[in-house]
């Protein structure tokens, strides 16, 4: 299914506009910001090219407070919001983190404590908040975790109690929905696609509705080039293409090579003309799935394990 919406060029337009009709509109976001200078740095690079609509912060990182600044002045053109964090070693360092399977598991089996994680979401958000001096225009986790058991009813209630104007933030929904699919995809959606959206609807939250770019990060730059076609040729309604870009290598920076190819790509000439002939077009979050006249419920979900 395509998303139809009214007219405008598609070259030079900017991110708040809607598309033209025969265009299929989706949010490019560059995970991961502030994890390393050298990631930043790369997407700070795209932002200002226009070859990407949305980041998402790692607020817990001791390099965001200075990679913040940078990205204040490129704000009117991206979505900007919390990469929410459980499994980088800044979360373990802060001590509520963990591996992601260790993570998965205590989530699952419902060990980890509601109190904790509502601590320490709320500590991400100040980080955010105090450094780039604005509310985040959205919400997702680093590896998804922003969708797992427990985590995500502390955070629906954090987002409800704190954000209780019609400037709300959107919420990513990591469900997967190409086909044929796999045991990655499978495992992401199963980890809490549908809880999270039913509770996002029932606190009054906007919010995408599936996720592409899954991929297990090997291939040279032609493979990955492949990948973006098949990608946009198949986007639902409502997704959020997810992208790790990132300018050189970097003694920090995880999935490297991966991050190095996918910035060589999307900085590319051929990035725009792959665009043009799919039919396809990036916009904000904050246009494609978030309704002006937008009113929080007067009624907000509540988890009674937070109290």
């Amino acid at each position: 299914m395509r998303q139809k919406l009214a007219t405008m060029s598609y070259t030079t337009r900017p991110m708040t506009q809607p598309p033209a009709p025969s265009l299929t509109a989706f949010v490019m976001c560059a995970d991961d910001y502030g994890m390393t200078p050298e990631i930043s740095a790369g997407i700070l690079e795209l932002a200002q090219q226009q070859r990407i609509s949305a980041t998402s912060v790692m607020s817990l990182s001791p390099h965001w407070p200075e990679w913040a600044r940078p990205l204040q002045a490129v704000k009117s053109r991206i979505d900007v919001g919390l990469h929410l964090d459980w499994t980088s070693n800044f979360a373990i360092e802060r001590g509520f983190g963990g591996s992601l399977p260790q993570v998965m598991a205590l989530s699952a089996l419902r060990c980890l404590s509601a109190k904790t994680a509502k601590r320490a979401i709320e500590q991400q958000l100040d980080l955010f908040e105090q450094h780039f001096q604005s509310t985040p225009d959205h919400l997702d986790g680093h590896q998804h975790i922003h969708q797992f058991p427990v985590i995500r009813d502390a955070l629906m209630n954090v987002l409800s109690h704190r954000y209780t104007t019609t400037r709300r933030p959107w919420v990513r929904i990591s469900r997967v929905t190409e086909q044929p699919m796999s045991l990655k995809s499978r495992v992401i959606n199963v980890m809490g696609a549908r809880a999270l959206q039913t509770l996002a609807d029932r606190c009054g939250f906007a919010h995408s509705q599936a996720l592409t770019g899954v991929y297990d990060f090997h291939g040279d730059s032609a493979l990955y080039r492949q990948r973006l076609r098949h990608w946009l040729t198949h986007l639902p309604l409502h997704t959020v293409l997810m992208c790790h870009p990132g300018q050189g290598l970097g003694d920090g920076s995880t999935l490297a090579t991966a991050r190095a190819t996918e910035q060589e790509v999307l900085v590319s000439p051929e990035f725009q003309t792959l665009l043009n002939s799919t039919q396809t077009t990036m916009l904000r979050g904050q246009t494609l799935f978030c309704p002006h006249d937008t009113t929080p419920p007067t009624t907000t979900h509540h988890d009674a394990s937070l109290d």
